[in-house]
């Protein structure tokens, strides 16, 4: 539905974004990460046709945003971090203005109120917006990205400066935005990223430098996976068994849990899954499991690895 190749963007010698592609399929919800001045709304600006890039290209369903502007944009539902929102209009007068200024040809009462029901701001729709709370500006904000139905949503940092009650409002439109639309959400806001999004892309310093599932993201990082298990037994029996199972890289012991037991660290393959095979494996050396749980880096733990290069974080904070 979305793809971008090759995309630059320079002003003088200063590279904001450095050959970045990435796609997007339909019905995906991808989040596009990055800290404060990584290049993400240059990005999103790019790809909805408000600044053009100094090379690269953005197809939208087949249509390049440079080439075609006009198909290109009529597939797109854009919400800015501002919302571009004119105060001293009512919520319906509003969604009619954006209605005609989009040319949408569809029947317009009954699909702004449809709007409105599915953002939730058809009981404020003869309210003037300068009266309405930030977290109804937000939504009147999702609204007009919705007139037409566009096949993709693009959100620049949705949730910037609302209430955690508002904020878990807006997760949750999404989140339902998302079975109807291909989103592309971009914030620096790990939680809003990892609660919301299929797909995360990171950007740091203009450039792309990871794209992986969101649950995968931190074992995509260290192209291996880990997990903590205790066992009771013998540690020359324990480590042999887990030794013998295909997929594992290297096993230790972490430390002591009891007089004859121990939670041992053990390194898999990415891509495998081991925990069957240690079962039996232990199971046959006999050696009860006592527990077994992930260890691999957060997604804050990964984020700081890939946009600071500090290994610290990877550690807990120790070096």
């Amino acid at each position: 539905m979305v793809e971008v190749k090759n995309l630059t963007k320079c002003y003088g010698d200063i590279k904001a974004i450095d050959n970045i592609s990435f796609s997007v399929e339909a019905g995906e919800v991808l989040g596009f990460l990055g800290p404060n001045g990584a290049g993400k709304s240059t990005t999103m600006n790019i790809i909805t046709g408000y600044l053009s890039s100094t090379s690269g290209t953005v197809t939208i369903g087949g249509k390049d945003i440079l080439d075609d502007p006009k198909g290109a944009k009529s597939q797109i539902g854009y919400l800015p971090e501002i919302p571009p929102l004119y105060v001293d209009m009512t919520v319906e007068k509003y969604l009619e203005f954006v209605f005609e200024l989009k040319k949408v040809r569809l029947p317009k009462k009954e699909h702004i109120l449809d709007v409105m029901k599915q953002v939730k701001i058809d009981h404020v729709a003869q309210r003037l917006i300068k009266n309405l709370s930030k977290g109804y500006k937000q939504r009147v904000g999702f609204a007009q990205a919705l007139i037409g139905n566009p096949p993709v949503l693009i959100l620049d940092e949705p949730t910037v400066g609302l209430d955690p009650k508002q904020i878990i409002e807006i997760r949750n439109l999404i989140k339902s935005l998302g079975k109807k639309h291909t989103v592309i959400l971009s914030s620096h806001v790990l939680s809003e990223i990892s609660a919301t999004c299929d797909r995360i892309v990171v950007i740091a310093n203009g450039k792309l430098v990871a794209d992986a599932k969101t649950d995968e993201l931190s074992a995509a990082i260290e192209g291996e996976r880990k997990l903590l298990v205790e066992v009771q037994g013998s540690q020359s029996d324990i480590i042999n068994a887990i030794k013998a199972v295909d997929g594992v890289i290297n096993v230790k012991k972490s430390r002591d849990t009891g007089a004859n037991s121990a939670e041992y660290l053990v390194e898999y393959d990415f891509g495998a899954d081991v925990r069957k095979d240690l079962f039996f494996a232990l199971a046959g050396a006999s050696c009860p499991i006592l527990g077994m749980k992930n260890s691999q880096k957060t997604l804050e733990e990964a984020f700081l690895m890939l946009t600071t290069g500090d290994t610290s974080a990877l550690m807990g904070g120790k070096k």
